[in-house]
């Protein structure tokens, strides 16, 4: 139990980089949280109902973070291009910008350091631990499509397609890399 005691605070320090009182840069944790989701986020996912469940939060409060991005000029709120009803929730130019000045870049630049066998332990384990706290906690997180039970790939090459079951959309190789909100695990 001492080792687990252990990683348990080495991993609190680590949240330094992340989670803050106050503000770093004019933005709270939660909007940092939520800037670096857009960030990544596939276009599915791009949504105040997805960040309202990355963020583990209610969609107003999800509405009052994106309000606060958009007014600083991070981000912009646009018709989805997949449903006219709803909005996309996009970083302008200077959003990526300012995510240049992450305060989590420290940490990023840390695990770059790792060797690339660390680097891959250290992903599996921690998205084995995600995985047994969001059962527990009966929660649902977002993960990247190429990891996801929805994808399908065929060909081969430059033939190589990409295609989500679950919106029946194709979607670029590059795609895959991102987030979904919407992810389910294989197996």
């Amino acid at each position: 139990m001492s080792l687990a005691i252990e990683i348990v605070q080495l991993l609190i320090q680590s949240a330094d980089s992340w989670l803050f009182e106050g503000s770093r840069s004019g933005l709270s944790d939660r909007e940092w949280m939520a800037l670096r989701f857009l960030a990544r986020a596939n276009r599915f996912s791009r949504t105040p109902t997805a960040l309202a469940s990355f963020l583990g939060t209610t969609r107003s409060a999800a509405s009052q973070i994106a309000a606060v991005l958009q007014s600083k000029g991070l981000m912009v709120r646009k018709p989805s291009a997949e449903d006219k009803r709803s909005i996309s929730l996009c970083l302008t130019s200077e959003g990526e910008r300012f995510l240049e000045r992450d305060p989590i870049n420290a940490l990023r630049d840390q695990l770059v350091a790792l060797e690339l066998p660390d680097q891959s332990r250290l992903r599996d384990t921690l998205r084995r631990v995600l995985d047994g706290l969001d059962v527990a906690k009966g929660r649902h997180r977002s993960d990247v499509c190429s990891e996801c039970m929805f994808l399908i790939e065929s060909g081969e090459g430059k033939d190589r397609r990409f295609k989500c079951r679950l919106f029946r959309k194709s979607i670029a190789q590059k795609e895959t890399t991102l987030l979904c909100a919407y992810f389910e695990g294989r197996g």
